[in-house]
């Protein structure tokens, strides 16, 4: 009975609120000027202010910087690379065979009256 009214009062809630809503939208179209009506405030004529030209900047030339040579990579003699050593070979056991494991038949689920479904009968 609870959920019966629950569901009733979900559904007045949205039936509702879609009311609400369309009314909502109705007024504002009522209520909005049209596009040739809208009203525009006019705006005071600013005066035109002209700015004084910006002052010429001089910079210094660029520097010229001096060519640096780096003195030649040294020769490194490095020993050769040590070999990895090998690791021995493992030899496992076989892997021992599981004993197969018979399961008792799967119970039948027992059928709660209130969502039994009948078959449905032949029509003549």
């Amino acid at each position: 009975m609870a959920l019966r009214n629950t569901v009733v009062f979900l559904i007045g809630l949205l039936l509702s609120s879609i009311a609400v809503s369309s009314t909502g939208r109705m007024l504002e179209e009522e209520m909005a000027p049209s596009k040739g009506e809208e009203h525009q405030p006019e705006l005071p004529k600013l005066p035109k202010v002209e700015l004084p030209p910006f002052p010429a900047v001089h910079l210094p030339p660029k520097p010229e910087l001096p060519n640096v040579e780096l003195p030649p990579f040294p020769a490194v003699n490095l020993p050769p690379k040590p070999e990895l050593p090998t690791f021995p070979k493992v030899h496992l056991p076989a892997k021992p065979e599981l004993p197969k494991v018979e399961l008792p038949p799967k119970p039948e689920m027992p059928t709660i009256l209130e969502f039994q479904f009948l078959e449905p009968t032949a029509k003549p």
